[in-house]
């Protein structure tokens, strides 16, 4: 009997998470209620919008103050710095990047199998972490510790491939929300629950020069480079090896 390779294995299990969760995405979209079953998803790419904001005023030597968000999917990231103009751009880009990149992170791990449920475990550290650390309103700290919890869950009673299926889902829930939030990055403004403010394309071009709109598009391509990188990732450490043979 023909053995198969750890790359033939990689291929395998790769494509059949990310058919799986690319279909149970396509279900919740056409499922009675489905924005109400994908409001917690919904949630998920507001918070690694607004911890990438903070993330981001840490890395250039500001303070991450708190997080807050709220059940219409609205956020707000608080931050304080002396910032120079480079740098309020960077944390105003923070936000807009943030779920394109982790996406792309997802996808990257999730190409192994047995990768799947040490991510899982460190995202829902992390998460936990977060409360700690910068989430302060009480929806938002419930919503977090809910996620961080079922995330060690699943990490914990899961098999590898049910915890690689979740990594891959999570990812292309991630890649989704730069789309479907895509108006965001053309908009002079952004309505939350604490009022209208700015949106953080109009940050950017307050930092730096020209039009929101313009950084809106260069924000967008940014974007979607980063998913298509980690999309690239996934599929070629997905792929069997040239000139290699199985065992036999």
């Amino acid at each position: 009997m023909k053995g198969v390779s750890g790359k033939e294995v990689n291929t395998k299990s790769a494509a059949t998470a990310l058919g799986a969760a690319a279909g149970v995405t396509l279900v919740l979209f056409f499922i009675p209620y489905g924005d109400k079953v994908i409001l917690p998803l919904t949630l998920l790419s507001t918070y690694v919008h607004e911890m990438g904001h903070g993330l981001a005023a840490i890395l250039v030597g500001g303070r991450f103050v708190k997080l807050e968000m709220w059940a219409n999917g609205s956020g707000v990231a608080w931050h304080a710095g002396d910032y120079g103009a480079l740098a309020r751009a960077w944390v105003a880009a923070g936000g807009l990047l943030g779920p394109a990149f982790f996406g792309a992170l997802l996808f990257a791990l999730g190409r192994h199998r047995s990768w799947a449920k040490p991510v899982l475990y460190v995202c829902g550290g992390l998460a936990l972490l977060s409360v700690l650390l910068f989430v302060r309103n009480a929806f938002g700290v419930v919503y977090v510790l809910l996620l961080g919890a079922a995330l060690l869950a699943l990490a914990h009673f899961a098999s590898e491939a049910w915890a690689q299926l979740v990594v891959v889902f999570l990812g292309i829930q991630l890649s989704l929300s730069v789309f479907s939030r895509g108006n965001y990055l053309f908009m002079a403004y952004a309505e939350t629950t604490q009022g209208r403010m700015p949106s953080d394309v109009a940050h950017i071009s307050e930092a730096l020069f020209l039009p929101y709109w313009f950084w809106g598009g260069i924000v967008g391509l940014i974007s979607v480079g980063i998913l298509a990188a980690g999309m690239w990732f996934f599929f070629r450490g997905s792929l069997p090896v040239k000139g290699k043979k199985a065992a036999s």
